[in-house]
């Protein structure tokens, strides 16, 4: 039996944490496979019903590389996405879902390596999720 490699649904914005994920693929950094990267103008737009849809439809975590103090559309850019992500993990509770499925951190556009991490020790907590949740 293969060993379970989460999917993960990574919300990207166009200005800040796009360039950050492309600098990551340019220099070839190796993170999991099986992230899909969706880009939106501001991570404050991303709505708690989208990150809730893709956890429903196959996605076992969802990672919003955040634009933080770097937007350049709202000046609470930071508190509107963290309330975002809060609203969506009260949605999961509700749910009996784990809250730890949704994750935010800030990447700028040359946080290269920061985002490999975040995508190898995110998977690897999601891989644990599941794990703990057969009763391996």
């Amino acid at each position: 039996m293969s060993e379970f490699k989460p999917r993960i649904l990574v919300f990207s914005t166009d200005n800040v944490s796009d360039p950050g994920i492309d600098l990551a693929g340019r220099n070839k950094m190796h993170y999991p496979a099986r992230v899909l990267v969706v880009t939106v103008p501001c991570s404050s737009g991303i709505k708690p019903r989208w990150i809730f849809h893709a956890l429903q439809n196959g996605f076992d975590g969802v990672f919003i590389a955040a634009d933080g103090s770097d937007c350049s559309y709202v000046p609470d850019c930071t508190a509107r996405t963290a309330a975002t992500v809060a609203a969506a993990q009260g949605l999961l509770k509700e749910k009996s879902l784990e809250p730890a499925r949704v994750k935010m951190a800030a990447v700028c556009s040359v946080c290269a390596e920061s985002f490999q991490k975040h995508m190898i020790s995110f998977s690897e907590a999601l891989r644990k999720m599941a794990s703990a949740a057969k009763g391996n």
